[in-house]
């Protein structure tokens, strides 16, 4: 809604009608923990924050939520309204896609399930059907001894829009530093939220060491593709996503 009306008085929006999903109750099933979660298409940042087993479980999704503008609109604004505006700086998106979430998108053909990961093929291009609504947001159960890192860089602690931000997860393989799982998300560095999948296949499987920290910081100057903007430029964020990798990394070795 906060875009919508900056498009609209930019005149980006045509005028239209628009349709208040807020009273349906089957978009409003809330927050479900059963081995892993569903956040139904209504949740909000402040439901999260409210919901203690989620934030136990899931604690980058408490995180994120802090970080979108104010408790107004954190009570307003929804995930589901995250993902499908598409903005390469969303907060709750790099979060979710950290945690390998899909999303369940219901038209009046049925309903399919994709992983966040492919919803996104451009800058606001989406995998969205006509017709079609996210009815649901899926957590698989997350993997046990993980470490998680999620940190946004903007012009002032908080109310700011990213300049790039980082929300990250790993394993290591037992009694090891070998890195196993692996997940890095990175916002404002891309024409959409982007998983770094390249730069995920340099660290993967590998011991971590400060040379494979190298690497990595220098894999993922390739993968993303920053802009100068009103907020920020290319050169500062290639250099602070790569400090951004390089002190996720380095404090787990």
């Amino acid at each position: 809604g906060t875009d919508l009306m900056v498009y609209m008085e930019a005149r980006v929006q045509p005028k239209c009608d628009f349709v208040n999903l807020q009273g349906l109750s089957e978009l409003s099933q809330g927050i479900t923990v059963n081995g892993g979660a569903t956040l139904s298409a209504l949740t909000t940042y402040r439901d999260v924050r409210a919901h203690t087993e989620l934030c136990e479980m899931y604690p980058l999704l408490p995180r994120a939520s802090r970080e979108v503008s104010v408790i107004a609109i954190q009570s307003m604004g929804t995930w589901a309204g995250n993902i499908v505006n598409a903005s390469p700086a969303a907060d709750g998106v790099p979060a979710l896609m950290a945690y390998d979430a899909e999303v369940e998108l219901t038209g009046k053909s049925g309903s399919r399930t994709l992983q966040l990961s492919d919803f996104y093929s451009g800058y606001k291009q989406i995998d969205l059907k006509k017709g079609e609504l996210i009815t649901n947001i899926k957590l698989p159960t997350p993997s046990e001894g993980r470490v998680e890192y999620y940190r946004k860089v903007g012009t002032r602690r908080y109310q700011a829009i990213s300049k790039t931000l980082l929300a990250a997860q790993m394993t290591f393989e037992s009694g090891s530093k070998k890195v196993g799982d692996l997940r890095l998300v990175f916002a404002s560095v891309a024409p959409h939220t982007l998983r770094a999948k390249k730069t995920e296949d340099v660290i993967r499987g590998k011991d971590l060491t400060p040379e494979l920290i190298d690497a990595a910081c220098e894999a993922i100057q390739d993968e993303i593709n920053p802009i100068d903007d009103i907020r920020s430029n290319e050169t500062y964020r290639r250099q602070v996503t790569g400090n951004l990798l390089r002190e996720f990394l380095a404090s787990n070795l």
